[in-house]
């Protein structure tokens, strides 16, 4: 659909003439500049648009949207800011779909892809039509496809609000993460209701400061006209304080928060509490153990309150929620031990799925994961000391590491094992670091495969391979699992059975 360049740059301040002619197509992206395209100079993390300007000329692009004069006359246009520019120009461009669409947005380190599904369910339960966006994938309310980035760049957000709306979604619940808030990815949205999780290290080697980390999320609350926040979380305690919209907050166990969690009761199978607060109170049954859950699970209560929904409506349709792909997932396996596999792949989110797994697991308790490369450097000996410390085995292998060497990786992060008396294991290699696990595995045992959760695909030097843990757990299963050997890092088998008993 051809746009003029005056209602594409609709609402936009602008510092220099609009040139007079029609677009099509716009993009922050040298190759996928077309004749008439008009292509926006983003700053990114490791280049500038800017520089590319005049490659983008070349390519036919139409006009440069820049935020500083580039010597170009008449093919470019000024404006404050690309980023900001860039979404707006991409709402206009797709007709403003957010506009037609209740916006529930989720931020935080860890959670945000449950509390969306679980939101989304509740919406789904009550009869409302609801998109989701998120890490695992894209739902426009009856067709799904994998979900590349968190929060889509701006062309391909305004692309699938406007799929969504056209499909008869009347609400989108979505992951909003920092990245995508620092980017201004969602400018021109306004949000019905903001969620905010909690916030732990993560994502430093973008944001370099927690200071800076928390002020991305911030922004998500100057979009929204109401909010719900983690009392639980020091951060969200402070965003009580500084957010520019009214909030609620929630708590497992705060009697000062809005909606307290009460009574609560940490299964095998689950977790139960009484979702106490406003003077209303309803009985829960999750389907997933562990106090993060009882978290989860009361803030996505909370946002469907704000959004008007029944209590006990909501309640009900949670307890019988289906669970998350690769969040506290039990895999099928036939075993006298458990496998399950998450997306933990943060210090503070290993923390809680291993106290998790203690309060539930009659055996030992064995974690396998790795860090992911050209990511931040700091977290890795933090993970691997809380892995030691709360875990009965540790395995470390590889994540996705990406351009990074895997074994320095792994370098970097075996001091925090070294801290700790608990046995480990490294083998770089995953698939093998698995076969090795499962062969390792007794009755009562649980083997937590940690940091892919959903993904099935592996990230390195070389490209991207498929990996599914389900699918190599199974095959490994099928083939038969060699006898066990000792281990080169960390004694024989009793030394784990000596481990689990004193960890009891």
């Amino acid at each position: 659909m051809q746009m003029t360049l005056s209602a594409l740059f609709e609402g936009i301040p602008v510092h220099s003439p609009l040139p007079s002619l029609e677009t099509s197509h716009i993009t922050s992206d040298t190759r996928q500049v077309a004749p008439g395209s008009i292509f926006f100079c983003l700053r990114g993390f490791t280049a500038d648009g800017h520089d590319f300007a005049e490659k983008a000329l070349s390519l036919g692009a139409a006009a440069v949207v820049c935020e500083r004069d580039l010597g170009l006359a008449e093919k470019q246009i000024l404006v404050d800011d690309t980023h900001e520019a860039y979404a707006l120009c991409c709402a206009n461009l797709f007709g403003n779909p957010q506009r037609r669409l209740t916006l529930v947005g989720v931020t935080g380190t860890n959670g945000k892809t449950t509390v969306t599904h679980l939101i989304r369910d509740v919406l789904q339960g009550l009869g409302h039509k609801t998109g989701l966006i998120g890490t695992i994938e894209t739902d426009l309310g009856d067709i799904f496809f994998p979900a590349k980035y968190t929060t889509p760049d701006p062309l391909s957000f305004y692309s699938i609000l406007s799929q969504m709306a056209d499909a008869g979604c009347q609400y989108v619940v979505m992951e909003v993460s920092s990245h995508g808030l620092d980017q201004k990815r969602v400018a021109g949205c306004r949000f019905a209701v903001g969620v905010f999780t909690n916030l732990t290290q993560d994502h430093l080697d973008y944001h370099q400061t927690m200071e800076a980390y928390f002020q991305a999320k911030k922004r998500l609350f100057s979009l929204c006209d109401q909010g719900v926040v983690n009392l639980d979380d020091s951060y969200g305690r402070r965003l009580l304080s500084e957010a520019p919209c009214p909030l609620k907050s929630f708590s497992t166990s705060l009697d000062e928060a809005d909606y307290t969690a009460k009574s609560v009761e940490l299964r095998a199978d689950g977790s139960a509490f009484a979702f106490v607060g406003c003077g209303m109170i309803a009985r829960v049954k999750f389907p997933v153990p562990g106090e993060f859950s009882v978290s989860n699970a009361m803030a996505a209560i909370s946002a469907c309150l704000a959004l008007g929904c029944d209590l006990q409506k909501t309640v009900s349709i949670l307890s019988a929620s289906p669970g998350v792909p690769g969040r506290f997932e039990v895999l099928k396996t036939d075993t006298p031990y458990t496998v399950i596999r998450d997306y933990a792949h943060t210090p503070d989110a290993i923390e809680k799925i291993l106290q998790a797994l203690r309060a539930v697991t009659d055996g030992r308790i064995m974690i396998l994961f790795g860090c992911a490369g050209n990511r931040d450097r700091k977290k890795r000996a933090q993970m691997t000391d809380i892995a030691a410390k709360l875990a009965d085995f540790v395995v470390l292998t590889s994540d996705n590491p990406r351009s990074e060497d895997p074994l320095q990786i792994i370098e970097d992060a075996k001091p925090g094992l070294l801290q700790h008396q608990t046995p480990y294991r490294i083998i770089p290699d995953r698939y093998e670091a698995i076969r090795w696990a499962l062969g390792h595995c007794q009755e009562g045992d649980t083997l937590l495969l940690a940091g892919k959760g959903h993904e099935d695909y592996q990230v390195l030097a070389h490209g991207t391979i498929h990996f599914d843990e389900r699918e190599v757990v199974a095959e490994l299963l099928a083939r038969g699992i060699p006898e066990k050997t000792e281990d080169e890092q960390g004694g024989t088998d009793e030394t784990l059975r000596n481990r689990r008993s004193s960890r009891r």
